[in-house]
């Protein structure tokens, strides 16, 4: 696959998840070893991966999901609110499959393989304020984001559909004591729903006009 294709084909897979196909360990690992080569600030390589497969383990943290999921849905620029605010068209139609992606995840979270949760070394945006206060943050949280985007590129060369998610995260600590994760010291960013996906390829996504969102020399 051609990198063009590669970043361009990348989807949040969230129905097309082979939800009865066990995803080996050992290709989770694949990808987490790719990842490792993702740029940290100050070359820190603080991610890890905590993958999740035990069936009791991804119910509890399905519980959990949904819990925090259910105050999303009543949340101002939740993708519900989003959707009942764009107007008619193939944008509010695209809105509409987001929604019900989402809602099948919702129901189906605990059938989901493998559940891979990037984490941090660290408790970010915990940084005191001031004029260095978003450095901190955008240093932190981009010293683990691009190694969670390479593991979901590495995981598409090899069958396997993800779909970024960060909801739990409302019911992090809980989700922490739940995987005997150490809190104080590690923060979770995301939970990434694995498996193999089903059907034909993937193509690109309807987006807005590129001319809409690149500056040149200013804003």
């Amino acid at each position: 696959m051609e990198a063009d294709e590669l970043l361009t084909t990348t989807r949040s897979v969230r129905r097309r998840l082979d939800l009865d196909r066990p995803v080996p360990a050992a290709l989770l690992r694949e990808c987490a070893a790719i990842a490792q080569q993702a740029p940290s600030g100050g070359n820190s390589q603080v991610a890890h991966f905590v993958v999740v497969t035990d069936r009791a383990l991804r119910a509890g943290l399905a519980d959990l999901y949904r819990l925090a999921w259910a105050g999303y849905r009543k949340a101002p620029g939740s993708i519900y609110d989003r959707a009942a605010r764009t107007p008619a068209g193939p944008a509010r139609e695209q809105m509409r499959r987001v929604v019900e992606s989402a809602d099948f995840l919702v129901d189906n979270l605990h059938r989901v393989p493998a559940h891979v949760i990037p984490c941090a070394e660290g408790r970010l945006g915990t940084a005191p304020p001031g004029p260095f206060a978003n450095i901190v943050h955008a240093s932190g949280y981009g010293s683990v984001l691009p190694a969670a985007w390479s593991f979901m590129l590495a995981a598409r060369v090899r069958g396997l559909g993800c779909a970024w998610t960060t909801a739990h995260l409302a019911r992090e600590r809980e989700a922490a004591e739940l995987l005997g994760i150490p809190y104080e010291r590690v923060t979770q960013v995301a939970l990434l729903p694995t498996g193999f996906f089903t059907g034909g390829g993937f193509r690109p996504a309807r987006r807005r006009p590129v001319d809409e969102v690149f500056h040149v020399d200013g804003w």
